[in-house]
């Protein structure tokens, strides 16, 4: 991806994406991913996926939402660093998604799955950094939700 001052437009769209995120109901969702959902098996994926369920609902949103996101950034819409500057979370889902991307996507209709979000981290060293950063502590998080149950 080119480098690129930010623009107004930039701006504009970032507002937008994150208004779009203060939806109850995608918020109900984000919530749920990053709090309470942490696959360590790709069957615990495969169970949420596969369910007539609100976690099936909020799976699909936060999926689907990160992966507009960043095709904005991938086909040049959007500047990658302003987007990243509040994007964290996307780096989240990625972090807790990634060892079980190549799984998801052996499914049917699934070859794309979080393709252009694979393509922002890896074409972006601070997205990357920050990914590094977040393993460790979604494994912490991880290990306390377990403890928990």
């Amino acid at each position: 991806m080119m480098q690129s001052v930010p623009t107004y437009e930039d701006a504009t769209l970032v507002l937008r994406l994150y208004e779009l995120r203060r939806e109850e109901r995608l918020r109900a969702a984000r919530e749920w991913f990053t709090r309470k959902f942490f696959p360590s098996t790709i069957e615990e994926i495969r169970a949420v996926q596969n369910a007539s369920t609100e976690e099936n609902v909020s799976w699909r949103m936060v999926t689907t939402y990160w992966e507009m996101a960043a095709s904005f950034v991938t086909r040049g819409i959007l500047n990658v660093d302003l987007f990243l500057d509040s994007g964290g979370e996307m780096l989240v889902m990625w972090t807790k998604l990634e060892p079980f991307v190549a799984q998801i996507r052996t499914a049917p209709g699934a070859d794309q799955f979080l393709a252009n979000v694979e393509k922002l981290v890896k074409s972006s060293k601070r997205a990357q950094e920050r990914v590094l950063k977040q393993r460790d502590r979604i494994a912490r998080q991880r290990a306390a939700a377990g403890a928990s149950r």
